[in-house]
């Protein structure tokens, strides 16, 4: 048992570590080519939902290893809020690598950044989330729930976007599509946060009763 507690705060901290270290680096290297005042610069990076959620997992490791007992770190340690933040890093891996990946081609330390946000945090998190987290008080409704941070979030970007002309994806880019492609497309990512959520219930389940099999024998 407490094999597995520090191999879970293990893995927990390297998750951790490496997703400040590509939020730190993207904000630098961002920095750096930006021509916007700090203040809209500040604004600008955390309107991505990719920085959002790598802040989410980043706060989830860091509470699983200390101060999980504060009021935030009770949250942060909730297996529906480390599932729905599960959820949330596997879309911004799924979608990057299938639409977003090929707009452009960062080089060098941007290159190696964007692979950290994108594809190394969802896999890491997706793992820690399979292999330590107690998913038992995980139910169907939960997903309701799950998809109200994305929704505000599209709101949000949407309401932002439509003084400061600032669309942080080509899909939600109202001044390039019109409102009722945005619409369309946002409909069509929510499905599969739906459907996404639904799948990592299902896996939940299925595993919450294989375990429950191997204890009974």
């Amino acid at each position: 048992m407490e094999a597995q507690k520090s191999l879970k705060s293990v893995f927990a901290g390297s998750i951790g570590i490496i997703t400040l270290f590509a939020i730190v680096g993207q904000f630098i290297l961002s920095a750096h080519t930006s021509k916007l005042d700090r203040i809209d610069y500040i604004i600008q990076f955390f309107s991505y939902f990719t920085i959002l959620s790598n802040v989410m997992v980043m706060l989830c490791c860091f509470f699983t290893i200390c101060w999980s007992k504060s009021r935030m770190g009770l949250f942060f340690t909730r297996p529906e809020t480390i599932t729905a933040v599960t959820l949330y890093i596997l879309i911004v891996g799924i979608i990057y690598n299938t639409i977003l990946r090929f707009l452009s081609h960062p080089q060098g330390l941007s290159m190696v950044v964007d692979e950290l946000l994108h594809v190394l945090a969802p896999v890491s998190f997706f793992l820690f989330w399979w292999r330590f987290l107690d998913k038992g008080t995980i139910r169907w409704s939960h997903i309701f729930y799950w998809l109200i941070f994305p929704l505000v979030y599209l709101f949000y970007t949407l309401w932002h976007g439509s003084f400061s002309g600032f669309y942080p994806y080509p899909f939600v880019n109202v001044s390039e599509l019109g409102m009722d492609r945005v619409i369309l497309n946002s409909f069509g990512v929510t499905l599969v946060f739906i459907v996404i959520g639904t799948l990592l219930i299902v896996l939940g389940k299925w595993q919450n009763k294989r375990r429950s099999q191997r204890i009974k024998k």
